[in-house]
């Protein structure tokens, strides 16, 4: 916390009286933790008129039924559980679920304020567009003809392309699934969402050690923890109910904590070792463990012969990183990761954590792999207590980045090849000449045409350059000339000077979210911007992926407020403006010609997601986990008796086959110890078969009970004829097989779900049984290597481990060297990071928004170590300036601190509504700016993007401090 508001007050003028409501009542810290029933034991109400926080009494209560609704908090992804009291179609009051698993009856500060997101008075409340330079009320029917005319004509001259759908984490699971099925009727790849810049080397990263790119284990399962590992993340402020797991399992197993991280964190100070390190130094880091556990003989050699292929690799390259080196580069010194590795050694089972800090890399995949390396080299995967545990941030990224609101893969990571989009023709009933039809072709390098159906689509990172790039060195005909931002907070990207010029090169921007965003007041246009009032999550109902891959149901809360509509009837209205909404939704109930049924979405994402087993998590099912809470192990997350008897809890993906057979879900991914059946699994054989004349699969190790006593290959028709098993299908199955490819049909493209049905009879993962991978052969870099930041201080390091050369990927140029080769380091010699707070979310626009939240935090701020802030004559509280290496600079408030080490400052990166030193809220519309506006610290943030995934390098970048 920058300082301690103690009146309410914020200091700066606001144009509408902003907290003025509050400011009469004089609340602070002790009376906002008191109002929202975090220190008493009742429901208390804040009110919905003028914003004051009350307790209530006996003869409001009986004034009028009160109903109580669950739902799961929109902040973050621990997938708290919310009871909302609602009087009369209102919400009048809130309280924490004691029963769910997940939040124990526990909310964090912005979990106890949800109400205000959905009541708040500063949403966006009708549709808005902005003409001769000022926002203008118009009708839906207004803003669904002229958005729709102008992006039909968008299409008819530079191709389907040229509109980009920038989708979101905040979508439930069926509006991340429709958003995507949209994208494809459009024709366009160009869609995406915000997992891109924040997990999406986690995602490849692990997917290519082990089968799948999620959460292995769960919070609740870190209670049987022997040791937890915690890197590049902060739990305390990003996501705080989360710390209560990781507590429970230091205090009752006295399991040390091991906090990595540049910065000394709210989380680093629970730590039982705090190890600081120069950022963009993981890799190097992790080695430096490893070294001293491979130097010990403290490896599981066990572990690594029968489940892990290629670790002699990597024993190769850490044999480079002695303590000397590691130092040289980290400086951390060896003798502290000395007692890191012993401290892991001994204490096992012990799990690994990391968020964004280890991501947010030109190499965050390098980064992922050693930390999942290092977990294999232990023998920690595969058991309670183990695995990564890898916290999402957005409370439905993970759902969202399964559904396939990407621009490389459709919903379940099908990709994108024929085959892919065959299946996905296949579920959806579709013409597939007609699908490939509605996408633009390009040349290939031998001039033969080649369809951009099959080819990646700009990331969500790089937006900015579809619109900036020349359209001669991307692999689109046209640049974008249409965004629409639904649900994204632009703030939440590097180099917002260009974002800026690219927004004003647009022909259109439309912006759908239920607040305007900085995309309404960062550009300098006149014309051609439309805000949409989206719905909250508390308006609608639907499904919800938590970081543990426990899928829940949100029941609506209280109708649509003030002209708002919720995601999937927005593109509902959006497809009939198309024409093609008969398509889009012949499988999918309606209530009338603009609302789906949302129960016939999940239904129809069941039955074609059977790569990652979203297929067993009926509706009915969903809903029934979460009206029997309390029949969950709070540790195990299994029902023990009631109706769900057996069941863990969300049924945690994979649930295989249909909701018939009842699986009962994963708690623990590739956990043998149980059979398949009842939530055991191996390592995933997506990589073939042998490698090099090495053998791929398991050797003589299987899940519990599995007829198949060895590692084998994914299953397919052919392989059940030739175990004899092809019998056990069903007519109706068999039938359903020929229809894909006979034979050839594989567990993920059975739409009757027959071959995993049989697989599973017999105690076989569907998805086979093989080693992990230590070396990834398709990567840049197949074994994890240190490569320094694009931009770095230490000059004499860039010989030795140089970033990438130039390359071209996700259809625009990329550099590396070209950038790396330029010495910034004597104008800008302090490293720049970013992180979280415990107030606010994502970009900031709702909970700078929510009045409860806004008083907590109002001031942006830049933290400064002590020497490096004397060394630049600034005082604790002074206006400075913080510029990067590109020009973008933020004026912001100094907090002079030795959270940070000497030549690192961190800036939140919450803010938004300044622009280089300007305060932008007489931009936004009248009643829709922010409570607390501030400097965005992507302004001063740089170029840089992962080698493999294009996430944005937000952690490691370069800056200079003076005094404004």
């Amino acid at each position: 916390m920058l300082r301690k508001k103690t009146n309410g007050v914020a200091r700066r003028p606001q144009r509408t009286g902003i907290l003025s409501d509050v400011a009469e009542k004089s609340v602070d810290r002790r009376a906002f933790l008191r109002g929202s029933g975090l220190a008493i034991g009742g429901l208390a109400a804040i009110s919905a008129t003028g914003g004051s926080v009350t307790q209530a009494n006996a003869a409001t209560a009986a004034s009028g039924a009160v109903d109580l609704v669950k739902s799961v908090c929109t902040h973050c992804s621990v997938g708290c559980t919310v009871i909302a009291e609602v009087s009369n179609g209102v919400w009048t009051g809130q309280e924490p679920g004691w029963d769910s698993p997940f939040n124990l009856g526990a909310h964090c500060a912005k979990g106890a304020a949800v109400r205000e997101h959905a009541h708040g008075e500063r949403r966006l409340k009708y549709p808005m567009k902005k003409e001769g330079g000022e926002w203008k009320r118009i009708s839906w029917e207004q803003a669904i003809d002229e958005i729709g005319d102008g992006m039909m004509k968008i299409r008819e001259e530079s191709g389907p392309d040229s509109v980009y759908w920038l989708g979101s984490a905040k979508h439930n699971n069926e509006q991340a699934y429709l958003f995507r099925k949209f994208a494809a009727y459009w024709g366009t790849n160009n869609v995406d969402h915000q997992a891109r810049i924040c997990h999406s080397t986690t995602v490849a990263g692990v997917a290519n050690t082990w089968g799948y790119g999620a959460m292995t284990n769960s919070y609740n399962d870190i209670h049987n923890s022997k040791a937890i590992f915690i890197i590049g993340g902060n739990p305390a402020e990003a996501h705080p109910v989360s710390l209560l797991h990781v507590l429970k399992a230091k205090e009752q197993n006295n399991a040390p904590l091991i906090v990595c991280d540049p910065r000394f964190t709210r989380t680093a100070a629970h730590a039982d070792e705090y190890v600081r390190f120069r950022p963009g130094t993981d890799v190097a880091l992790i080695w430096g463990i490893l070294w001293h556990i491979f130097e010990n003989g403290w490896e599981d050699q066990e572990f690594i012969r029968t489940r892990v292929w290629g670790m002699d690799q990597i024993k190769t390259e850490v044999a480079k990183w002695n303590p000397e080196e590691v130092e040289r580069v980290t400086g951390t010194p060896g003798s502290q990761l000395r007692r890191v590795a012993r401290t892991l050694a001994n204490n096992r089972p012990g799990t690994v954590i990391w968020c964004m800090g280890g991501t947010q890399h030109t190499s965050g995949n390098n980064n992922t792999r050693a930390y999942c390396v290092l977990q294999l080299a232990l023998g920690n995967m595969g058991t309670s207590g183990g695995g990564t545990n890898i916290f999402r941030g957005h409370d439905n990224v993970q759902g969202a980045t399964d559904l396939g609101v990407l621009s490389h893969t459709l919903p379940g990571y099908y990709g994108l090849s024929k085959g892919a989009w065959a299946h996905w023709a296949r579920v959806w009933g579709e013409d597939g000449d007609w699908l490939a039809g509605q996408f633009d072709m390009i040349k290939d390098a031998e001039g033969k045409d080649k369809s951009l159906q099959n080819l990646t689509g700009i990331p969500v990172s790089r937006w900015i350059d579809g619109i900036l790039e020349d359209a001669g060195n991307m692999d689109q005909p046209n640049n974008v000339r249409a965004m629409v931002l639904w649900g994204h907070a632009p703030n939440s990207q590097t180099r917002m000077t260009e974002m800026k010029t690219a927004m004003e090169k647009l022909d259109m921007l439309v912006v759908v979210d239920p607040f305007p965003t900085v995309s309404a007041v960062l550009h300098d246009r006149t014309d051609g911007v439309y805000l949409l009032p989206a719905c909250t999550q508390f308006e609608t109902r639907g499904s919800v992926t938590a970081s543990n891959r426990s899928i829940q149901w949100r029941d609506r809360i209280i109708e649509p407020l003030f002209e708002s509509k919720p995601d999937e009837v927005i593109m509902a209205k959006f497809a009939n403006k198309f024409g093609w909404a008969d398509r889009l939704f012949r499988n999918i109930e309606m209530e009338d010609e603009e609302t789906p049924v949302v129960e016939s979405i999940t239904r129809e994402f069941n039955r074609g997601m059977w790569t990652v087993g979203y297929t067993g998590q009926s509706p009915e099912r969903i809903k029934l986990h979460m009206a029997n809470q309390h029949t969950f192990d709070k540790t195990t997350l299994r029902a023990n008796g009631g109706p769900a008897d057996g069941d863990y809890y969300g049924m945690p993906w994979p649930c295989w086959g249909t909701p018939e057979m009842k699986h009962p879900g994963t708690p623990n991914l590739y956990d043998m110890s149980k059979p398949v059946s009842e939530g055991g699994l191996t390592f995933r054989a997506r990589f073939g078969v042998e490698r090099d004349g090495d053998n791929l699969l398991a050797e003589g190790v299987y899940s519990a009970g599995s007829d198949i006593q060895d590692g084998y290959p994914e299953f397919t028709m052919q392989m059940l004829m030739d175990l004899g098993w092809d019998s056990e299908l069903t007519d109706e199955e068999r039938a359903a097989i020929d229809a894909v490819a006979g034979e050839k049909t594989n567990w993920k493209t059975d739409l009757s779900g027959g071959i995993q049905r049989v697989a599973i009879a017999h105690e076989c993962a569907p998805f086979g049984n093989a080693k992990a991978r230590a070396v990834v052969w398709t990567f840049p870099d197949p074994v994890p290597i240190h490569r320094e930041p694009l931009y770095t201080n230490r000059r004499d390091l860039v010989e030795d481990y140089p970033t990438y050369e130039d390359r071209k990927f996700y259809r625009l140029p990329t550099m590396y060297a070209s950038i790396q080769k330029q010495d910034f380091s004597k104008d800008y010699p302090i490293i720049l990071t970013s992180g979280r707070l415990v107030e606010y979310e994502g970009g900031g626009d709702e909970t700078r928004s929510n009045p409860w939240l806004a008083e907590l935090q109002q001031d942006m701020f830049v933290e400064i170590n002590t020497r490096d802030a004397n060394n630049l004559g600034i005082r604790d509280g002074a206006q400075v300036w913080v510029e990067g290496p590109e020009g973008g600079k933020v004026k912001v408030m100094a907090m002079v601190t030795e959270r940070v080490g000497e030549g690192v400052a961190f800036m939140p990166f919450h803010f938004g509504g300044h622009f280089q030193g300007e305060d932008q809220r007489s931009k936004y519309p009248d009643g829709a700016d922010p409570y607390v506006l501030g400097e965005s610290t992507n302004t001063a943030q740089t170029y840089g993007y992962d080698s493999v995934t294009q996430m944005q390098e937000t952690k490691a970048t370069l800056c200079k401090i003076w005094t404004a």
